[in-house]
């Protein structure tokens, strides 16, 4: 379940509302989260109630209070029989008088009359045409202790909480049973109607400051889990010691079930079994980018460990695991090494591990080869039955929509059929909930149907508050955002298609050519290098996240399955729009009579994984949109598009459509404090110091260590 459908400013939803965009991205949001049609009662309270309580604080001079819109306290509500509590409304500002974080939840009510149905009591009343219903009051109580009980995302602030009722179309006269004596009281048991009109403005002014509420969101946002700790982020800031990974909902009951089968068919190293245990176990997970898949799987692995397990991290990724390696682990050799690669199993360890999981599974290939190897090295079954023969459990995280080469074969129907072969237990999860891209589910699925990845038709950006997108007119215009977000302490990168040819680097001094050549704008590929280069240009396996980095341009092989802030991304003529369609070209390269260096002489993909020999044109065009949804979904806060196609960038521009709704450009300078989190460097070299916990299983189910 999602947590929310919207946040906006005040104003800003009325802006939206204006343009008539509110209530369809409402509908969307619903039907993707709910899996129905919002109903016409649903859209007419949205367009009435949201607009009048959005009206009344802006006229109280309010306008800047965020409004969290159809929200639930935690993601723990999925877990409850029945629909989540979701509240209509959730107020966040600050205090007028501390400063505080202040919090109002409100329940919009498009109620007229309301009768008494108990004598002795208004806890129920009757409401013409809809029946018995409960006082709003005991339905805020629900929500106040959901906010603020000792899983809330209030807990452990300073923060002042409320609620009330808007019944924006009644009168005193007509609600008595609401507002009398013997109604219920707390504060969140406020009631307002039509005639409290000048009551409200007065209160809500007494709640909330007058100046912006953008950095009392964010702090909610982060404590009900749509703001997580970059990945890499939180496997340095932990040490060994403690982790920032929270696992939520379906996350962290993944991760609990894993944990217990391992307890029940890996033998305890401290007592082993009179009988060993042969059952074998295969789990398969899925989920889209930024569904968690990398948090469960280092969440585990630490959690193995520290029950004496043998355990391994696999991945198909370069980039992955030469930041993981380079910048988490740097200098420390036990670290690096319990990360590894697919390829790496052509020969199974002896013994077998106990556990090997398997991150971005999408990218096994059919078989181990390797063009250095001797023929006796290179594989002889396929990767997957080489996975599976290297140990007991093993844990494969997959996502069909992220394969961008032709030779990558990891789908679920591969895993399934090779955990039948071996006769072992299939045990599969689904991963809904996504953190990525500020946890904003329709930017996922706007981009998603940009590109043509789904067969939904796409429709114009709608701000959320929670991702933002905009297109630049020139590469200039392109570099000079992202390297502005990155000098002010956001973390930022350019990539792009794989448009251009790409030169090794040059010479005793290695220097990198601009093989990125638009018009003017000329620009060098990361390097293709294991060692440093002219200029302090990085290797490519830590130019993600090395300072120098920011003066390269990635691709997909070198940024896939890592993220950061703002993400500024090149189309090239490989995809262009035509005649209302998506046409995928082919490049052909020239020779630099002068230099001996390649250009392009015919506009295209130039990558060497899809040419015409080895794909045919329906899968050519299929691996450069997955390739293209790789580098879209790589920021957290803003992507930024530039096609180098003027018809194209003419269509995207007409789907993103007007960029500035206020302060919701999310750059670094208009951040709230709480949101400018640091961005940790490269720890020290040396052996990490780390706690080890007695046992094997999680020790809490909010918080694990790493």
């Amino acid at each position: 379940m999602s947590m929310l459908l919207l946040r906006l400013a005040a104003r800003d939803l009325l802006t939206l509302n204006s343009r008539r965009r509110m209530v369809p991205h409402l509908a969307a949001r619903w039907r993707h989260f709910r899996g129905a049609d919002a109903s016409l009662s649903e859209r007419s309270a949205w367009a009435e109630s949201l607009v009048h309580l959005a009206g009344d604080l802006v006229a109280a001079g309010r306008g800047n209070v965020e409004m969290i819109v159809e929200c639930a306290a935690t993601l723990d509500e999925a877990d409850r029989p029945g629909a989540p509590r979701l509240i209509d409304v959730v107020l966040v500002g600050h205090h007028p008088e501390d400063k505080g974080l202040s919090v109002q939840l409100v329940e919009l009510k498009r109620w007229s009359m309301v009768t008494r149905v108990e004598r002795a009591t208004a806890d129920l009343v009757h409401v013409p045409g809809m029946g018995r219903k409960k006082h709003p009051a005991l339905q805020l109580r629900e929500y106040y202790e959901a906010f603020t009980g000792a899983r809330g995302p209030l807990n452990g602030l300073d923060f002042e909480c409320g609620g009330f009722a808007y019944l924006h179309n009644a009168s005193d006269a007509a609600v008595r049973p609401l507002i009398d004596v013997d109604a219920p009281t707390g504060a969140y048991a406020g009631v307002y109607t039509n005639d409290r009109r000048e009551q409200l403005s007065s209160d809500l002014r007494k709640h909330f400051a007058g100046e912006g509420g953008a950095s009392a969101a964010e702090l909610l946002l982060q404590n009900m889990g749509l703001r997580n700790t970059p990945l890499l982020d939180a496997m340095i800031r932990s040490r060994g010691e403690d982790t920032v990974f929270i696992l939520r909902g379906r996350q962290k009951r993944v991760a609990e079930q894993i944990l217990d089968t391992a307890s029940k068919v890996l033998p305890d190293p401290r007592r082993p079994a009179l009988v060993p245990d042969e059952r074998r176990v295969v789990f398969l997970v899925t989920g889209g980018a930024g569904t968690g898949k990398s948090a469960i799987g280092l969440q585990i692995k630490a959690e193995l460990e520290v029950g004496g397990h043998t355990v391994k991290y696999a991945s198909g990724s370069r980039a992955f695991n030469g930041a993981i390696q380079e910048h988490v682990g740097y200098g420390d050799r036990e670290f690096k090494e319990s990360f590894t690669y697919f390829s790496n199993f052509v020969t199974p360890p002896d013994p077998p591990l106990d556990v090997l999981i398997c991150d971005e599974a999408h990218r096994l290939r059919e078989r181990t080869t390797n063009r250095f190897w001797k023929p006796e090295q290179q594989g002889t079954k396929p990767q997957v039955d080489e996975l599976l023969d290297a140990s007991r459990l093993t844990v494969f995280f997959l996502d069909e929509c992220q394969t961008v080469r032709p030779n990558e074969v990891g789908t679920t129907d591969l895993i399934k059929d090779a955990a039948q072969r071996y006769g072992a237990t299939l045990v599969r999860y689904g991963l809904r909930e996504q953190f990525r891209c500020g946890g904003s589910d329709a930017y996922i699925r706007w981009a998603r149907a940009v590109l043509g990845v789904t067969d939904e038709e796409p429709e114009q950006w709608t701000p959320d508050g929670l991702m933002h997108v905009e297109v630049a007119d020139s590469p200039e215009e392109l570099e000079r955002i992202i390297r502005t977000e990155a000098l002010a302490g956001a973390s930022a990168r350019l990539v792009a298609g794989y448009c251009w040819p790409w030169t090794k680097p040059l010479g005793k001094e290695r220097r990198l050519e601009n093989d990125v050549r638009i018009g003017d704008w000329h620009r060098p590929w990361n390097a293709d290098s294991d060692a440093f280069c002219e200029n302090g240009a990085p290797p490519c396996k830590i130019w993600s996240v090395h300072e120098k980095g920011l003066d390269q341009i990635g691709c997909v092989y070198t940024a896939q399955g890592l993220e950061w802030d703002w993400c500024g991304v090149i189309m090239g003529d490989d995809m262009v729009r035509r005649d209302g369609r998506w046409v995928f070209r082919r490049g052909k390269e020239r020779k630099d009579p002068e230099t001996g260096v390649k250009r392009v002489a015919v506009p295209g993909s130039f990558d060497p994984k899809v040419r015409a020999g080895s794909v045919d044109d329906q899968e050519f065009a299929r691996l450069i949109r997955h390739a293209y949804h790789v580098l879209v979904t790589r920021a957290s806060r803003a992507t930024v598009l530039y096609s180098t196609d003027e018809e194209t960038r003419s269509y995207l521009e007409d789907l993103v459509g007007e960029v500035q709704v206020h302060g919701l450009r999310p750059t670094w300078e208009n951040l709230p404090q709480e949101a400018r989190v640091p961005h940790q460097p490269r720890p020290r070299r040396g052996r990490r110091s780390r706690t080890r916990r007695q046992g094997s299983g999680p020790q809490s189910s909010e918080l694990h260590l790493f």
